[in-house]
């Protein structure tokens, strides 16, 4: 994630060090992704928590407004990337991250990517139908760049039908991948090259 190149000598700094490295790099791969800074770095901090962590802990750990933190938890929550949980003899929320991380992707697929391929879809199937249902009316040369669209918007049509296919058979199936067996395939395929 992020990188720091001053290792310590003390021991504590550097676990301090390295936390805040990778929550850092989680809040930079979320805001890569399209989401709040913060959703990441909220994800990053209960990741590497050994225990679950209150809002109280979180605005503190990160330097972060409570409404800022809340809300971020909020998406989180939808996403199902953290979940609240009991801890004995209080009356605070307190969260801890899912560990699972092919879950966790997984859970923002369904969440989503999946909506955002559909909504692709429908605006391509829209758009086909108007050009078609206008091409009537159309002089010679409209003709020729609604056929040219129309190829195109078919072959992102293909696309996305593709993408729903992938997506689908990675939330059906990933979890049950052995990752471990194709990395090691992988492996062997580049030792006999």
């Amino acid at each position: 994630m992020s990188e720091n190149h001053q290792p310590s000598r003390d021991p504590q700094t550097l676990l301090d060090t390295v936390n805040m490295s990778m929550v850092e790099g989680l809040g930079q791969l979320a805001d890569y992704f399209g989401y709040n800074r913060l959703v990441g770095q909220l994800y990053g901090a209960l990741l590497f928590s050994p225990e679950p962590l209150s809002l109280d802990d979180l605005v503190e750990l990160l330097a972060k407004s409570k409404a800022s933190v809340s809300m971020n938890m909020r998406i989180l929550e939808q996403l199902g990337l953290v979940r609240e949980v009991w801890v004995r003899d209080t009356r605070k929320k307190y969260y801890e991250a899912e560990s699972d991380l092919w879950k966790a992707l997984i859970n923002v697929l369904r969440s989503r990517e999946m909506r955002d391929v559909d909504r692709a879809l429908e605006v391509l199937n829209s758009n086909i139908k108007s050009l078609q249902a206008t091409i009537p009316q159309m002089n010679d040369r409209q003709k020729k760049l609604a056929a040219h669209y129309q190829t195109r918007m078919e072959q992102l049509e293909d696309f996305f039908r593709l993408a729903q296919v992938v997506l689908n058979s990675l939330m059906e199936y990933g979890v049950t991948f052995d990752f471990n067996q194709i990395l090691e395939n992988q492996e062997n395929t580049n030792t006999d090259d």
